[in-house]
């Protein structure tokens, strides 16, 4: 039986459906907002592999493009891989649902957005979040939830909720936001250089909207939610946990301390070798599926001790493993101009992460199309971020990006474009491509920092430096510790992922991730401070390097020339079929197809602008004038020098400058009458004419009479 909930929410309407649609799945919502419609299903496996030692959450969006009346672009006429924006959003909703399911749930779960109708000022994305949340919730699924999730911007001043296009046009602030009723779980965010209060001030303001919708979704779940399943859990014998804590605490917490990252984890995968082989040899009569069933428990227990004692180590005793105080950096090294055919490269050491970042500039025709659900189709500035096994000393897969690569992209991304200058102030595709080259924490913010020096080092104008740090956090019971630059291990074991990126005046990208159910407005607020100031230094040792972008581009990058002309003559300089730009770019490059690598770059805007590239200025001088020359304007009774390119019985052509051609009748070619054309003039002669404007067919008139005419009157004149 189809129901239908209501909710308006901040002036908008959000309608849920169930009943109808997809009947099967474990659980299921048709979720409207305004005119985005979004259908979330959420099904769960029967069976549990319980040795397993991740939860197997999969969260799919599927973008449909027939959603904004699109016909997929491309050679097969249907969606294929999902964008990077469909990526982004997966993993947006991914990550507040994740830390709400419940510790030792192996219980496949596969979450699919399915996005059926788009209304630009309804984004689809906030409509899947709040769609995966219930659906789950209203399911058999044991899930901690609800959540919910917004977008806040701001606008003279002012916040506002989930804005329009209009709106997110004009703010300053591009805040995603996620949590419970009780407190935030998740940040997305880019921002124009806001401060730490005005972001702190938009997080709880978002944390306001979001409670308004966990309560609807609260009220839904009261009327049609199902009882939660029982599932299996791994059950470990106290007996067996006390006494593999006696054998490993003492050499683990020995292993934890030591300060060399591979050295540590080679130390700590040694103690669980050596526990597993003494368990394998005292158990051989088990067979193979109880002894397996043994080593995860034990694997399970050695686990819970690392975590237990590097929670002690850091909360109570206030000491890191590699000796560092809390508030403190890693060792920062910076170097530029490492790859000299490059346009712009920059090496960023901190520790035992190293990111190089390399800056290529190339023509405005050379920008992303994005074919997507967005109202953007095409991106001028570009950063990818690779992650090879090399950097953490391991083997595994190479191939197409994954999430995680095209996640810590985007986040460099949004960074860094903050600072990217307009088109107008510098007309160039910008692509920055950041190469891990060594790993233990926070490559993304390293590449941050690397990219922004290799952009100043390409002499791309960028407002200001930009650099950015990652936080962490350890909790013990209410205990708590923040630790600024955290390494790998913090990570893996932490309770917190906080990325905080910008320049000296304010913040440029925020990204949190947390492991537990929520942080609190005072974790943040401190949180942000400590990052502050440890982005603070990381700008002084990047400016002690490059202080200010170059005022020059590399010589191997294109330089370029932008000049203006009448919109309605672009035609003309494009000529039938291309024929006309094809032969300027032939012509002023010397070359012989216009895919030579050494061929002029030429881009013609509807406005009118014409923006010429080449890493030669002579080619792009020699491109220029002969564009200028095929728009040139003949002004009527001015006198030209013409070369005869042409001899008729009725007169010959003559071209006034490349492109510009125009007929001398035979009665306009002397003050005599004239029989032949080509007893006075041959190809190849120049003669002076005289225009005479152009014919109601358009055609231009020249006389090389009048000309002749004038001179007599001058000489009678000075008789």
């Amino acid at each position: 039986m189809k129901k239908v909930f209501e909710l308006d929410f901040r002036g908008r309407k959000l309608v849920v459906e169930h009943g109808e649609l997809a009947k099967q799945a474990s659980g299921a919502v048709l979720v409207r907002y305004g005119d985005t419609v979004v259908l979330t299903t959420s099904v769960v496996s029967k069976n549990a592999n319980i040795l397993s030692d991740f939860f197997p959450l999969m969260v799919l969006y599927q973008e449909k493009l027939y959603s904004v009346g699109k016909i997929p672009g491309g050679f097969i006429k249907r969606e294929a891989r999902p964008s990077e924006a469909a990526t982004l959003a997966a993993r947006m909703i991914d990550r507040p649902l994740r830390p709400l399911f419940p510790e030792g749930f192996r219980n496949e779960v596969q979450v699919v957005n399915t996005i059926l109708s788009v209304d630009q000022d309804n984004l689809p994305e906030l409509a899947a979040m709040f769609g995966s949340s219930l659906a789950t919730s209203i399911s058999k699924i044991p899930f901690d939830g609800p959540i919910a999730g917004v977008k806040v911007g701001r606008v003279d001043g002012k916040f506002v909720i989930n804005p329009t296009v209009a709106e997110a046009a004009v703010s300053d602030i591009d805040l995603t936001v996620a949590g419970t009723k009780d407190a935030i779980n998740m940040v997305e965010a880019g921002s124009k250089e806001v401060s730490e209060e005005d972001m702190l001030e938009a997080l709880m303001f978002g944390h306001e909207a979001i409670k308004e919708l966990v309560k609807f979704q609260e009220e839904i779940i009261a009327e049609i939610g199902e009882e939660k399943m029982e599932y299996e859990v791994l059950e470990i014998e106290e007996e067996l946990k006390n006494e593999v804590k006696e054998l490993v605490t003492e050499k683990l917490d020995a292993a934890l301390r030591i300060k060399e990252k591979l050295e540590k984890y080679a130390a700590i995968e040694k103690v669980k070798e050596d526990c597993i082989l003494k368990y394998e040899e005292e158990n051989k009569e088990l067979d193979k599926e109880e002894l397996k069933l043994l080593t995860t428990k034990v694997k399970l227990i050695m686990e819970s001790v690392e975590y237990d004692l590097f929670r002690n180590i850091v909360v109570k005793e206030k000491t890191r493993a590699d000796g560092r105080r809390m508030d403190e950096i890693r060792p920062l090294s910076t170097d530029i101009d490492l790859l000299p055919r490059t346009h712009g490269s920059a090496l960023f050491t901190r520790g035992q992460t190293q990111s190089l970042s390399v800056t290529t500039l190339g023509a405005l025709g050379e920008h992303q199309i994005l074919d997507g659900l967005g109202i953007e189709d095409e991106k001028r500035f570009m950063l990818h971020y690779n992650f090879p096994q090399f950097s953490v000393g391991e083997t595994g897969r190479y191939g197409a990006p994954g999430r995680r690569e095209i996640g810590h992209g985007a986040l460099g991304e949004r960074a860094l474009a903050q600072v990217i200058p307009s088109e107008e102030e510098f007309p160039y595709t910008i692509r920055v491509v950041s190469e891990i080259l060594e790993s233990n924490g926070s490559s993304s913010q390293a590449s941050i920092c690397a990219g922004c020096m290799s952009l100043m080092a390409a002499g791309v104008p960028i407002k200001a430096p930009v650099a950015g740090i990652a936080m962490g956090l350890i909790t013990d019971g209410d205990d708590y510790t923040i630790l600024t630059d955290i390494q790998g291990m913090e990570d893996h074991l932490g309770d917190m992922d906080f990325k905080v990126a910008g320049t000296k005046d304010g913040i440029c990208a925020l990204q949190m991730d947390i492991k537990i159910k929520g942080i609190t407005k005072e974790i943040l607020k401190e949180a942000l401070e400590q990052a502050k100031k440890a982005r603070m230094e990381i700008l002084d040792v990047i400016t002690d390097t490059i202080p200010e972008p170059r005022k020059e581009v590399s010589k191997y990058a294109p330089k370029t020339v932008i000049f203006m002309i009448d919109p309605a003559r672009i035609k003309e300089v494009i000529g039938k079929g291309g024929e006309t730009i094809t032969k300027i770019i032939l012509e002023s490059s010397n070359v012989k197809t216009v895919n030579d690598v050494n061929a002029v770059k030429v881009d013609l805007e509807d406005d009118g602008r014409v923006i010429i590239y080449h890493t030669d200025q002579e080619i792009i001088d020699k491109c220029a004038n002969m564009i200028k020359d095929v728009v040139k304007e003949v002004e009527e009774g001015v006198i030209y020098n013409a070369k005869v390119v042409k001899v008729e019985d009725f007169g010959c052509f003559v071209q006034l400058w490349p492109g510009c051609e125009g007929l001398v009748h035979v009665s306009q070619l002397d003050v005599k009458r004239v029989e032949k054309p080509s007893d006075l003039v041959k190809v190849g002669d120049e003669i002076l004419v005289k225009s005479m404007g152009y014919d109601k067919k358009g055609r231009l008139n020249l006389s090389r009479k009048e000309v002749l005419k004038g001179n007599e009157e001058k000489k009678e004149e000075t008789k």
